[in-house]
């Protein structure tokens, strides 16, 4: 069976308790393979889980960490580095540049809502 999901609704996809802090974690929404990441300071985010670079759904496994403020996950494949907060690779290793789409994420309560990008709904 498949379920339309509205682009305006939020879909709740875990708890905070299912995430463990600085370790990606992987959701399918509409289709569409997420990488969750819970961070010190409790904020979640969310970015695609396809690496640009490798074409693999990896990005959950990647190796969360910070350059200056911002708070970056690296491929776990060839060590790109993207900012968690708007998907933009900080190190490309002299690649051409990608980005990974992010996901607006709510947390209400413990539950984890991720709402699907204008760029995935359109």
């Amino acid at each position: 069976m498949t379920i339309a999901i509205d682009d305006a609704t939020p879909v709740r996809v875990c708890t905070t308790r299912d995430l463990e802090v600085e370790r990606g974690r992987a959701a399918l929404v509409d289709g569409q393979q997420v990488a969750l990441f819970l961070l010190a300071d409790g904020t979640v985010l969310a970015v695609d889980n396809l690496d640009p670079f490798s074409g693999a759904h990896v990005i959950s496994r990647g190796i969360v960490g910070s350059r200056g403020d911002a708070p970056t996950v690296a491929s776990p494949l060839h060590k790109q580095v993207f900012d968690l907060r708007t998907g933009e690779c900080v190190e490309t290793h002299g690649r051409p540049p990608a980005a990974l789409r992010v996901w607006p994420v709510a947390v209400d309560d413990g539950d984890v809502y991720v709402r699907i990008p204008e760029s995935v709904g359109s």
